[in-house]
This record gives structure tokens, sequence and C-alpha cells, in this order.
């Protein structure tokens, strides 16, 4: 803890000692940054108090403000979790503890009044952190004359296990409530940096699109971004209040003490009992034990029932899948992405029992490995996708996506266009652990498809997008996003998605 706290609550500097350009005067005092190739960049920002001690499961809380200057070159430590291969590499941050609510912002010019895009990371509310390599925002700022804002929030049990229902002292959408306050920061102090509040992008991929899409749905998030991104969203992450209060209350029996004593448990505890209902819920239902609640304040309705009732936020949104999403995950055989057939009779058994031969009419080459993967695919990211995006569509401009490009090593391995292989082309972090082995030459020469994904994602960003028609349930107009190039096709998976249409329920 005390190299922490030197990192995020600082101490005042000399003045003599100071580099005066990396200065910049938030709402709660002044930070020190440092440079990045051509950009500036400050590390370990808080942007709420951090969530230990009595603060532990409540909502984020406003920053004290401080006097003289706190050093913001350091990263902070990540949110307690599991070794992840995303996170992997040497220049990754190792420090875990609890204190997380940090951001690291990146600015091309701090005098500048730039559009600014914020980053939600992924990793299934269990795993992942905004300052992981594979997420640097050093060279989408510099390449795209962006300010970018990278968010970590709280994860597992101390964030995406709901306890809402245990009464004071536990507030509900823990990882949900800090994006939203990181949001908020943003749009309070990223004139500081050089950014124009007035201009948010929100993007994130995997549990952050998921987030994403729950921050559209989210009375709470109304007016913090004007555009949003969501890649790979996964929505059945997000479960009903009805379900996560059974599951908090199981929690409760498990740790066997009482409701005002979980609180000050080790962290290790708390952990455990979390992870075992992780396991069991992903054997025994759609809906996993870490993820987002609706039916509360915060996030009224599930974003697919909100966008059918025009209840969302309307901003201009890009959202898509990658081709062969459960690729990754089927080396693991988790149950909710069903890709053998003894897990794909169970997840009719389970879900949907009437409905498993018209579903399986849609994969002709079924029981083959193709067809799995693409079952697997579409329960846990192309239903819901497509079925978000036929109701946001009737609301507001939406540009809809199906990323193919595949790499060497990918195709070597067997699994294609996979869940989080466009991340690399998008930031540019062809460096990082998973950049190397995905593209191993990438930073000496950058692949076309990179170039093109980062160009239209900033394009995007700055309002000018162009050569996109947007998606609508007459069409579907879809980019799809090839090696060598993009073309937009009509409908692309219009068998699959239709036996998936009004099966795929909240």
């Amino acid at each position: 803890m005390p190299a922490f706290h030197t990192r995020i609550c600082g101490v005042a500097v000399q003045p003599e000692t100071i580099d005066r350009s990396t200065i910049v005067h938030t709402r709660a005092g002044a930070l020190r940054g440092t440079t990045e190739g051509s950009v500036y960049v400050w590390r370990g920002v808080g942007y709420a108090e951090q969530p230990v001690g009595p603060l532990r499961f409540r909502a984020p809380q406003p920053l004290i403000p401080w006097s003289g200057i706190r050093d913001a070159i350091d990263h902070g430590p990540i949110p307690p979790q599991g070794k992840s291969f995303v996170g992997g590499g040497r220049d990754d941050p190792k420090m875990r503890d609890e204190a997380c609510l940090t951001v690291t912002v990146w600015s091309p010019d701090v005098t500048g009044t730039l559009p600014v895009m914020v980053w939600i990371p992924g990793g299934a509310f269990v795993f992942g952190a905004g300052q992981l390599q594979l997420y640097n925002g050093s060279r989408l700022a510099a390449n795209g004359n962006v300010v970018v804002v990278n968010v970590t929030y709280r994860l597992g049990v101390f964030g995406g296990f709901e306890l809402g229902d245990l009464g004071p002292g536990f507030d509900d959408n823990l990882c949900l409530r800090d994006q939203i306050a990181a949001l908020q920061w943003v749009r309070d102090n990223i004139a500081a940096f050089g950014g124009d509040p007035d201009q948010v992008t929100v993007f994130g991929e995997s549990a952050g699109a998921t987030s994403v899409l729950a921050l559209l749905a989210s009375p709470a998030a109304d007016g913090l971004f004007g555009r949003a991104i969501a890649q790979s969203p996964a929505l059945p992450l997000i479960a009903d209040r009805e379900t996560r209060a059974h599951q908090a209350h199981e929690f409760v029996r498990r740790l066997d003490v009482p409701v005002d004593e979980i609180a000050t448990l080790p962290q290790r505890q708390l952990r455990r009992a979390a992870g075992q209902l992780q396991g069991e819920s992903a054997a025994n239902s759609p809906k996993l034990a870490y993820g987002l609640t609706y039916g509360v304040d915060l996030l009224p309705a599930h974003p697919v029932l909100a966008a059918r009732a025009g209840a969302v936020a309307k901003v201009p949104l890009i959202v898509g899948t990658n081709s062969r999403e459960a690729s990754m995950f089927a080396w693991g055989r988790p149950p909710m992405l069903p890709t053998t057939v003894p897990m794909v009779d169970d997840y009719f058994r389970r879900v949907a029992p009437d409905a498993k031969d018209a579903v399986l009419q849609a994969y002709p080459s079924y029981p083959r490995r193709r067809a799995l993967i693409a079952i697997g695919s579409d329960v846990m990211f192309g239903a819901p996708t497509w079925a978000f995006a036929d109701a946001y569509s009737g609301h507001a401009p939406t540009h809809a996506y199906r990323f193919d490009h595949t790499t060497w090593t990918l195709k070597v391995l067997g699994l294609g266009a996979t869940h989080g292989s466009e991340i690399v082309h998008i930031q540019h972090s062809y460096g990082s652990y998973l950049g190397r082995m995905l593209h191993p030459l990438g930073r000496q020469v950058q692949p076309s498809v990179g170039r093109r994904m980062q160009r239209t994602w900033l394009d995007f960003a700055t309002a000018a997008l162009a050569n996109w028609p947007t998606y609508d349930t007459e069409r579907r107009a879809t980019r799809v996003i090839g090696s060598m190039r993009d073309e937009t096709i009509d409908d692309p998976d219009r068998a699959r998605r239709e036996v998936w249409e009004g099966l795929y329920a909240p």
C-alpha cells in the first residue's frame, strides 16, 4: 500500500524539480505526468476515492481535493484477479489491489480542444485493467489527434458480483457505477488535458462492450458521451435482479457469517466463495455469476428491452462481432458457450428445448467443428448483438460490422477471427504481449486491416465517418472487415440470424 499511496495520493514536489509541460490542473488538484513517444501521459490518476475500508462494496465517492502537485507517472495496481494471457507481458502491471479506481490519459496537445475516446476494457467482469499494454492508447492518441482515456474499474467479487440486495452497505452494479464515475471525471476534468467534454466517444470490447450497451440504457450515464462503439458485446453477462439476489443470499450462506461482517472479511475468502458460484452458474445457467444487473434504478431494463422501448441514449453507435468468437473459448469448453455436441444438447435442454431442431438447420455442417464454433459464438455474442442492433437502429444511427481478418498464427492454431483479435488493430498495440503473438511483424509493418480499422474508429469519434451505410432492419447493411479490404454486405449472416430471431430473450 505505501507505494500505491505515493503514486495515487502523491506528495508535493518542489517547482524546480518538475517538468511544467506535463502539469495539469484538475478540479481536485494538480497532477504531473510524463511523455510517451509524441504524446503526454498521466498514469494512476484516481477518478474517485479508493474503495477500501468503509467504502468496500459501496458506490464510488468523489475525490477529496489536495494541495500541491501529485505525481501521475506510474500505474496504479490492477484489480484483484487471477492470471490472464492478455496481461501476461513483462510491461504489464503486476501489482493487484482493491484500491484500483484509476484512469490513464494520453494527450497529443494539452492546449487543444480535441475529441476524447474513453476505453472500457473487457474480461468477463473477472479479468482485465485499463493499464494493460494491449490497450495502450498512445498510438491512437498520436495518430488521431485525440485524447484517450483508459478506465480501470472493480472486478470479480468486488465489482462484478452483485450484492446490492443484501441491504445497507452494499450498492448494486459497482463496476458500472465505477465506469459512470470515470465518465463524470472526464466530463469535469478532460479540458485540462486538451480534451473536449462535448466530444466524448465511449468504446470497449467484450465485457467492456457489454458495459457500453448498458451505459446506453442507464439514465445515470445520460449526457456523459455522444458516441459509442461496442466490440463483441456479451449480453448474457447481464442478468435480472431476482437472479442476482438469489445468488447474493447463497453467497452469504456459504460464507456463514452475518451480512454486516462480509465487508470486513479477507479478500481470499470472498473471492473463493464467489468463484465457486461462478463455476456453478457456468454449468447450470446461461447467466454467469459475474456481470451486470438490470431491474434496478441504475439499469432499469436489459439493454435489448430498453432499445426496443426507445429508452436508450440515442447516440451514434458502431456495434459488431468477430466471425469466430467462440474458437478461443472452445479450448476450455465453458458451458455457456456450447462448442461440443453434448454441450449443444445440454444448452437447448436448459434454454429452449423446442427450438433445437430449427436452430441447427441454420448450421448445415453440424456437428462438424466449424458449425459448433458458430453455435457457441452466436449463443454468447451473435444472437444478442443482432437483437440489439435491430432494436437500437430504429432510434439512432447504427453501423454494424463483422470482423473476418485472421493472421497466419491464428490460422495455424485453428482459431480464425477469434474473440478479441481485433483489439490490436484498433489500438495498434502490436508491441504488447498478445500483439506480438498475433502479429510478430506488426511493429515493423502495420497490416492493412489495422490502418483501416483505426482510421475508421477515429473518423467515427471525430464525426467524419463516411462510406459506411447505416444499419436498419430492411437491409441490415454490415461492414465485413477482411484482411485486404472491407465490403458492405446486406444481412451477411441471415440464415443464422433468422433462426435466433425471437428466440434470444433477456
